[in-house]
């Protein structure tokens, strides 16, 4: 599977949509919060993505030296509590979707489980945990969801 925009090889539709997401593709200025509103303008019924009544973007957060925990020797997430060792490592945590309000959900009515990326949902629908969709067709349906022509559907 190929980026739609400058024809990079990905193993999955996820790896696909995650290389757009991280904004890697430098052919697409697309990030996380670009990607959702593009995706949120062809999806009005909600199909895959959350109908949020306010949309202000992914918040930014940043952890300083004051996020060292002396009694547990290592840099601690004030968010999670999860542990670092390096400063670099927990803003790399801090700037991942791991803290970001949730974008989409599992289109399987039964399971509607959140996600805070497409590609974690495109993962969560290859993975055939809900029973949705075929890893075939993920892959073939990739192009519906990335496809700014189209409306998205299943």
């Amino acid at each position: 599977m190929s980026c739609p925009f400058c024809g990079v090889a990905r193993t999955s539709a996820t790896g696909v949509v995650h290389h757009l997401e991280r904004g890697s593709c430098p052919n697409a200025p697309l990030d996380r919060d670009s990607l959702y509103l593009a995706v949120r303008r062809r999806d009005p019924d909600g199909i895959l993505s959350k109908k949020l009544l306010e949309f202000h973007g992914s918040t930014q957060y940043l952890a300083s030296e004051e996020a060292y925990n002396y009694r547990l020797n290592a840099y601690q997430c004030y968010l999670c509590s999860n542990l670092y060792a390096k400063l670099g490592s927990l803003n790399q945590h801090l700037a991942s979707p791991a803290h970001q309000q949730a974008y989409y959900h599992c289109p399987n009515r039964t399971c509607r489980r959140e996600f805070t990326t497409l590609a974690a949902t495109m993962n969560h629908l290859e993975s055939e945990s809900c029973g949705f969709m075929r890893f075939e067709a993920v892959q073939s349906n990739v192009g519906r969801v990335l496809d700014s022509r189209r409306m998205i559907s299943f």
